[in-house]
């Protein structure tokens, strides 16, 4: 089931959720200090691609908790607005309601980057 919610999750939408992903990591990447940053962008579009039957962990540390409060200044809060906004809109139907779950998970995901690794 997680293959076919993968691939229709592709077609729908993914793909063009990882393209931005993959855009705001290479622009974290242009700066040295940015490039932890860029390379979670990088990480969680490999996400974004295939989100069923993934989990995410998070992990803590004072400094990745610096980042990403950083991060949520310079573009993470408006990624994250936009999976709440795009999930909300795919749970008005029933059959959207697992779509619209990823995209929370992506959420929560582009709030908080750094620490967090996908299982």
């Amino acid at each position: 089931m997680k293959t076919l919610g993968n691939i229709i999750w592709f077609i729908f939408g993914g793909f063009e959720g990882a393209i931005l992903w993959v855009l705001v990591g290479l622009l974290w990447c242009v700066s040295v200090v940015g490039i932890p940053v860029g390379v979670q962008c990088l990480k969680a579009a490999w996400l974004v691609l295939w989100p069923f039957g993934k989990e995410v962990h998070y992990g803590g540390g004072t400094t990745k908790f610096i980042v990403n409060v950083m991060w949520i200044f310079l573009g993470g809060l408006e990624l994250a607005l936009l999976h709440v906004v795009i999930g909300g809109l795919y749970c008005v139907t029933v059959v959207g309601i697992p779509f619209g779950l990823q995209h929370f998970k992506m959420a929560k995901l582009a709030l908080m980057p750094l620490g967090a690794t996908v299982s």
